[in-house]
């Protein structure tokens, strides 16, 4: 793999364990257009290296993800017509990030917002630092929760808790996400990549054929709640993408002002 095209994500191999970290830690790790396009691809690329055993997903400086780059989208680096870009590619990340065949461990060393929430609950096991803060507050910028979280949330949560989180858009503490059932481990953020490693560890050094089937067909589960309600969500994000609301909360997220909603 050529790990110098990756602009955006900082790839460290270190024997069987593959660590992937969020490179635009000024932008809080939020995805444009480039940063979309690279996780389009990696899962693939990675996931094809000899003798790798785990991967590790983490960010840059003090955020896993912030989500998407509403700065990005409002100055039209996606398009006029994002759909056109944006659903085949949010389609490419959730099936690649789904189909590797390591076990991927999720180290939210800070804030995991939207399509970073997504990514973070795809995978296979999660460690969060306890003060930050996970959620898919698409809802808040006028969009609909396309990029993943329609499926994983009410798989994870329920139906009940998975509404609570989505139609409000709320945010929850690591020590919130853990009492949930949402994540894993809660650790003070120092320990989060310490704790991540040696999870990671843990997998790499266990039967490698038995653990990546047993995903394999774990995953068969979370493909099918996919199935079922990604597409549609995913389309439906896209034509909020092109409504007046979502242009409203844009110029209000960068004018830092509170967005009047009127339903267009």
């Amino acid at each position: 793999m050529q790990l110098d095209k990756y602009r955006h994500l900082e790839i460290e191999i270190d024997g069987p364990i593959a660590t992937i970290r969020l490179n635009r830690p000024e932008h809080l790790n939020a995805v444009n257009q480039e940063l979309h396009s690279e996780l389009e691809t990696i899962w693939d690329d990675i996931g094809q290296m000899e003798g790798l055993r785990c991967i590790i997903v983490t960010g840059a400086g003090r955020a896993f993800s912030a989500g998407g780059d509403l700065k990005a989208m409002s100055s039209g680096e996606f398009g006029d017509n994002p759909g056109a870009t944006l659903m085949p590619g949010a389609r490419k990340i959730v099936y690649s990030l789904l189909g590797v065949r390591q076990p991927v461990v999720a180290a939210i060393n800070g804030d995991c917002i939207g399509l970073g929430a997504s990514i973070a609950l795809l995978t296979d096991y999660i460690v969060m630092a306890e003060d930050a803060h996970i959620g898919d507050p698409h809802v808040r910028v006028g969009l609909v929760a396309g990029d993943g979280g329609v499926p994983i949330w009410p798989l994870i949560l329920g139906m009940t808790r998975a509404k609570e989180a989505l139609l409000l858009g709320k945010l929850y503490t690591g020590r919130q996400a853990l009492g949930m059932g949402l994540i894993n481990q809660a650790v003070p953020r120092a320990e989060v990549l310490p704790a991540a490693l040696k999870v990671a560890q843990q997998l790499a050094s266990g039967p490698p054929l038995a653990i990546q089937w047993t995903k394999h067909s774990l995953n068969k589960l979370v493909r099918q709640a996919v199935e079922l309600s990604f597409d549609t969500s995913l389309a439906l994000e896209m034509l909020t993408f092109m409504s007046q609301d979502h242009k409203r909360a844009a110029r209000a997220f960068i004018e830092k002002t509170k967005p009047e909603f009127e339903g267009n």
